[in-house]
């Protein structure tokens, strides 16, 4: 199972081009691994053998009719589990959905199936894409592969872990406030969250839709960059959708160009709260960027400190309209509950099939949407947001990137931030204020990190509107160096 560890988009498309193996052998070994892997780790809630082995007999069907194929043929992919695939599970780690099946594909999922890839199966997550460390799902617990003593980080924690341990050449995650970055850091991986509208929500079950997105979970930028591609684009079933054009720059980036980009460091996210450990890690990615000969300065985003509080605002609104549809007369209805009229088919279908963190987020959302409340909470929380993105307008004047921590610490133990909330919700301060500015950002490691001696750490770039193609470009560069 040896050369599975070092099998990347890249490297998988050039050995089924050669014919050094099949899609269909390369499909059967990751199942056999993952069979006996995820064991420890706990990164799939579902596996789709079946599915996933008709998929790579139609990739390899192709290459045997010498059809041209996409860098993406044949890929072995994890899901993300609140991801619609059609014909399969799709339960976004919570009991309310535990016997749904998905009735339709998600448009990315449509994308990828055209390009022949292969999905192994769905990737546990918190609960409604709910937390920050995967400890919220209500089927299991996933474990950090550096240390299982360990989180993921979350929400997106079983496709990180997938990929870092493995268990998938790469994945796709969600990010509504971190949840692709922050967990792409604490295992070591590259985590790319997409400019708001770059990618279609189309079949993502919503959390909050202002701030959703899906994005690419891979071992490298330039994996991320192959991903991002085919995924991105317009989508008629998405009106927030864009038509952004990404040209060949994704994928074949220039020194020359990169070595014009201006990097800004934001001095209010380098600040007391950080690590010792994270920040020497994060000093050394600066060096780095440096030996390229790219120019460094520092710049301001002085209403970062409030970034937090606004999106606890704006996100709990959002849930708690996103989950008012899980009545318990659409979609699955949870077993044995024995109403006796609509009034208790509610309370009850939400009173069990919710965890504990949609509730807590739905009922803090129903107080600030609520009468007297409104424009004391939601409305000035609205208003704030946009200063925020009127800060990295103003910054991006100056620089083309900006280089900040993804998380003020390496992963954490298992259970030690659950009983504190605000605890937790602090692992997402770095990761927030791109969400509600809906800019592009990407978690890169610092470096190549040994498993069960180091934990990892990764940097954050942050790019302009729809410039994808300037932190995708650095970040190449950089895993080149490292």
């Amino acid at each position: 199972m040896e050369f599975l560890h070092d099998l990347t988009i890249k490297k998988f498309h050039e050995g089924l081009k050669k014919k050094k193996f099949s899609a269909l052998e390369i499909t059967k070994e990751f199942f056999d691994y993952i069979n006996d892997k995820d064991k420890e780790i706990e990164a799939y809630l579902s596996l789709n053998k079946d599915f996933a082995f008709k998929q790579a007999e139609a990739a390899d069907l192709a290459i045997a009719k010498e059809e041209d194929i996409s860098e993406l043929t044949g890929v072995p992919l994890a899901i993300k589990d609140n991801i619609l695939i059609k014909g399969l599970p799709s339960t976004a780690a919570s009991k309310m959905l535990e016997n749904y099946t998905a009735s339709y594909d998600a448009t990315i999922i449509t994308k990828l199936e055209n390009e022949k890839a292969v999905f192994l199966g769905k990737t546990n997550m918190d609960e409604f894409a709910m937390g920050s460390s995967t400890e919220n799902s209500a089927f299991k617990k996933t474990k950090n592969p550096y240390d299982l003593e360990r989180v993921p980080g979350g929400s997106s924690g079983g496709s990180a872990a997938a990929v870092a341990s493995s268990m998938a050449i790469a994945a796709l995650g969600s990010d509504t406030g971190g949840s692709i970055r922050q967990p792409a850091s604490f295992c070591g991986v590259v985590g790319l969250k997409p400019t708001y509208g770059a990618v279609s929500r189309f079949g993502l079950i919503a959390m909050a839709s202002s701030l959703d997105q899906i994005g690419p979970i891979a071992k490298t930028v330039e994996d991320a960059a192959i991903l991002f591609k085919s995924i991105a684009g317009k989508d008629k079933l998405d009106s927030t959708s864009v038509d952004a054009k990404y040209g060949d720059e994704l994928l074949n980036p220039k020194l020359e160009n990169i070595k014009k980009l201006k990097v800004g460091l934001p001095k209010e996210y380098f600040i007391e709260g950080l690590d010792d450990y994270a920040k020497k890690e994060i000093e050394k990615a600066i060096d780095k960027i440096k030996s390229l000969g790219i120019e460094i300065k520092e710049i301001s985003l002085p209403h970062t400190k409030y970034a937090l509080s606004v999106y606890y605002i704006i996100m709990t609104a959002e849930v708690s309209a996103n989950l008012a549809r899980f009545d318990g007369i659409r979609y699955s209805r949870l077993k044995n509950l024995e109403p006796r009229n609509l009034l208790d088919i509610y309370l009850k279908q939400k009173g069990e099939g919710f965890g504990p963190e949609p509730r807590r987020r739905a009922i803090l959302g129903t107080y600030v949407l609520s009468s007297g409340y409104y424009d004391a909470y939601y409305s000035k929380a609205q208003k704030v947001r946009r200063l925020i993105r009127n800060d990295f307008d103003d910054a991006f004047k100056e620089v083309d990137i900006i280089l900040t921590p993804v998380s003020p610490t390496p992963a954490f133990k298992i259970g030690e931030k659950t009983a504190d909330p605000l605890k937790m919700y602090l692992s997402d301060i770095f990761t927030i204020p791109l969400n509600l500015a809906g800019l592009p950002g990407i978690s890169i490691p610092v470096r190549k990190y040994e498993k069960n001696k180091e934990l990892p750490v990764g940097f954050q770039l942050i790019g302009k509107p729809f410039q994808e193609a300037d932190i995708l470009g650095l970040g190449q560069f950089y895993d080149r160096i490292t």
